[in-house]
């Protein structure tokens, strides 16, 4: 409490105090305490910039020298040369170098300047793109123009058709047949030739040879079965026709040949023809696994459904094999 002179009225300060904590320590603080103690960095630095304002103006009034900062000559020369702006890398430059409307047009908002680079990659990607898939296909034409000019440097194999007949010479049809009509292939015997490849193994086929000129299939199978066997023969029903290639003293040989059964008449086995190595009467219920060749072998199969039939119509006429 203050005590005034007399005609003054008694004031009061009543001081609000609260309770400050300080480095774990509580302290009791008036507002003013608490408010200088808070900021008292902002109120020193409000006072120093006053004081500079103060310090200025009065300098400033009075004429007196101003100090500077005390420079370098390589700092003055620097503060007086023009500042260099940068240059941007731009990737995109305009080609004609000026910074006219493409450079205006390069320099769009955020969205249509990505637009644009996502637009101008894609183009690039493209013709990436479309340049590779061209060398490729170059690649491919200078391929097939080499190989085209390699198979027309060799010499073309001279192409031949031919046409051959032959077939089966079979011994025994009527008497193959039993008592109850069922028909025994083991009783059953056909005419087989065999050649020594070059390997030296015995290969076993069906005689057979060339048609001549004016010549039909059936008398050229009769003919060529007499001259690789040494026995006679009549057709009397046609087995099926193979073809195959094969090459022959520098020629490509297409053959067809002919095949037939043929009822047996006469003769007796011989291998003077020196094309064949041993000629032999095979069983038929073992014709199929004496073959070589697989195309035969499939009409070695059509032989074993087709003569049972034939055989009990061979008896059924009383035709007898002739021994």
């Amino acid at each position: 409490m203050h005590q005034g002179s007399e005609g003054e009225s008694a004031k009061v300060l009543i001081i609000n105090t609260l309770p400050v904590r300080h480095h774990d320590t509580i302290v009791w603080m008036s507002d003013n305490e608490r408010h200088q103690a808070t900021q008292p960095a902002a109120r020193k630095r409000r006072r120093r910039s006053r004081r500079r304002a103060t310090n200025t103006t009065s300098s400033r009034s009075s004429g007196a020298p101003t100090s500077q900062p005390i420079t370098s000559d390589a700092e003055k020369k620097r503060s007086e040369q023009p500042k260099r702006r940068r240059r941007r890398r731009n990737p995109q430059r305009n080609p004609e170098g000026t910074a006219g409307k493409g450079a205006a047009a390069t320099t769009n908002t955020a969205g249509k300047d990505g637009g644009a680079r996502r637009k101008d990659n894609g183009g690039v990607a493209k013709q990436n793109s479309k340049r590779r898939n061209n060398r490729q296909r170059d690649q491919r034409r200078s391929r097939t123009n080499q190989t085209r000019q390699r198979s027309s440097a060799r010499p073309r194999m001279e192409t031949s058709i031919e046409t051959s007949a032959g077939g089966l010479v079979v011994s025994g049809l009527a008497e193959a047949v039993m008592p109850d009509g069922t028909v025994d292939l083991a009783r059953l015997y056909v005419a087989l030739i065999g050649r020594l490849d070059r390997r030296g193994r015995l290969l076993w086929s069906m005689p057979k040879g060339h048609v001549e000129a004016g010549e039909g299939h059936a008398s050229t199978a009769e003919r060529e079965v007499w001259e690789e066997t040494g026995v006679y023969g009549q057709v009397f029903a046609e087995l099926g026709v193979i073809d195959y290639w094969f090459v022959s003293d520098g020629k490509r040989i297409h053959k067809t040949v002919h095949h037939h059964l043929l009822r047996f008449l006469d003769g007796d086995l011989n291998d003077e023809d020196p094309e064949v190595t041993e000629v032999a009467w095979i069983p038929v219920s073992e014709l199929i696994e004496r073959l070589a060749y697989a195309d035969e072998r499939k009409l070695a199969r059509l032989a074993h459904d087709m003569l049972p039939e034939l055989a009990r119509t061979e008896k059924a006429e009383g035709r007898i094999t002739p021994r």
